[in-house]
C-alpha cells in the first residue's frame, strides 16, 4: 500500500489510466485484508482477556460460540494467503471449448458455462460473456466470459485443462453411456505486457454483424470485431458490446491475455527442456471427471479430492475443489 501510495503521489499517475485503476483497486483489497486483520487481532486479545474472568455457564457457551466464529475467519484469511501468485488478484478470462463427443461435448460445454456462471453469482463477483458460438443441434461449441472482482484469476486458474463428463447421453435414442470432454482455458486480465509487443501491422482485424438475442444496433450493424494475430495465428473475437469500438478493446484483452500465456508457456517448456521434465498436455490427460452414470462422482485427477454431490458441484459449488487444488499447489511448492 505505501508502494502504490508514493507511485499515485507522482504527478504522471494518471496518464497510464487503466495501470493506474488497477491499482487503487488493489489498494481497496488491501486496505479490506488489514482492516479485517485488524479486526481478528483486536477479536484475539478481547476473548483472551474475557477467558480469564468467565465464570458462569452461559458465559463458556458465548465465548465458545465466539472462538468457533473466530477459528472460521482465521480459515478464511489462511485461504487468501493460498492467493499470493503474480496476477491472482487480477480479473479473469475464461473460455470453453468443446472437444470429442459431438453434440453432447458441446452440451457439456454449455453444462460447464452453467457452472461458473453459478459459481460466480455465489461469490458475488462480475460476469460479462464476451463471446458465444452455438452448437447447431444444441450446446455450445465455444464461450469466453470475462469475470471481474477480487482474486477472479486466483480462485480460478486451477480449473484450466480438460474436463470429462461421463453419462447416459439425452441424445442418443438408445440412452447409451456417454464420454464428452471440454476444454477449460483460464487467463488473467493484464495490462501491457512488456514481455510481448503487439505491432499494429501484426493484426487483422475483421468485423460482422452480431449474434444472439439483439437489441439496438446489435444485429444490424458490424459492431463485432475478430482479431488474428498474424504471427501466433491466435484468433479472439468480442460481439457482447454495442459498438465496435467497445469490442475491440475488450477482444484485445483477450488476445494479450493469450499472448502473455503463450510467452510463460513457452519459456516453460524450453525451461523444463533443460531439465528433462517437458511433458507435453494432450486431450488425454483430464483434469476433472464427472460421472453421472452409473454412479455420482466429481473427481480431480491432481489433488485425488472427490464428492458424490455431482449436481451441487454442476449448480456451481465449486469451493472445495479450487481450496483443496490451492493447498496442493502450495504442498508441491
Amino acid at each position: 500500500m505505501k508502494e502504490i501510495g508514493k507511485l499515485s503521489s507522482n504527478p504522471d499517475f494518471w496518464k497510464d489510466h487503466e495501470r493506474a485503476m488497477q491499482l487503487m483497486k488493489e489498494t481497496g483489497s488491501l486496505k479490506n485484508e488489514l482492516s479485517e486483520l485488524d479486526r481478528i487481532e483486536n477479536k484475539t486479545k478481547e476473548i483472551s482477556e474475557f477467558l480469564e474472568i468467565i465464570e458462569t455457564d452461559k458465559e463458556k457457551k458465548d465465548i465458545s460460540k465466539q472462538l468457533i466464529q473466530l477459528g472460521k475467519d482465521v480459515e478464511k484469511l489462511e485461504f487468501l494467503a493460498l492467493l499470493g501468485g503474480k496476477y491472482d488478484r487480477n480479473d479473469a478470462i475464461l473460455a470453453i471449448h468443446s472437444g470429442a463427443g459431438g453434440v453432447d461435448a458441446q452440451d457439456w460445454a454449455e453444462m460447464l458455462l452453467r457452472m461458473y456462471l453459478r459459481w460466480v453469482d455465489k461469490n458475488d463477483l462480475k460476469v460479462k460473456i464476451i463471446d458465444e458460438s452455438r452448437g447447431s443441434e444444441a450446446g455450445i461449441k465455444s464461450a469466453t466470459i470475462e469475470i471481474e472482482g477480487d482474486y477472479a484469476y486466483g480462485y480460478l486458474k486451477g480449473e484450466m485443462g480438460v474436463h470429462r463428463l461421463v453419462r447416459l447421453s439425452p441424445f442418443n435414442a438408445d440412452n447409451l453411456r456417454q464420454t464428452s470432454f471440454a476444454l477449460v482455458e483460464v487467463l488473467p486480465i493484464i495490462g501491457e505486457i512488456k514481455e510481448v509487443e503487439i505491432k499494429e501491422g501484426d493484426l487483422r482485424i475483421d468485423t460482422f454483424k452480431s449474434s444472439g438475442a439483439g437489441g439496438q444496433s446489435v444485429n444490424t450493424t458490424d459492431s463485432a470485431v475478430r482479431i488474428t494475430h498474424l504471427p501466433t495465428n491466435i484468433v479472439v473475437s468480442c460481439q457482447s458490446e454495442r459498438s465496435q469500438a467497445q469490442n475491440k478493446e475488450r477482444a484485445m484483452k483477450v488476445l494479450r491475455a493469450k499472448l502473455h500465456h503463450k510467452y510463460l508457456e513457452e519459456k516453460e517448456k524450453e525451461e523444463n527442456k533443460l531439465r528433462g521434465e517437458y511433458h507435453s498436455v494432450e486431450w488425454g490427460s483430464q483434469i476433472r471427471s464427472y460421472v453421472l452414470h452409473p454412479y455420482k462422482m466429481v473427481k480431480d485427477h491432481r489433488t485425488k479430492f472427490e464428492t458424490s454431490e455431482a449436481e451441487k458441484v454442476l449448480d456451481g459449488e465449486l469451493g472445495d475443489f479450487i481450496e483443496s487444488y490451492l493447498k496442493f499447489v502450495a504442498g508441491a511448492k
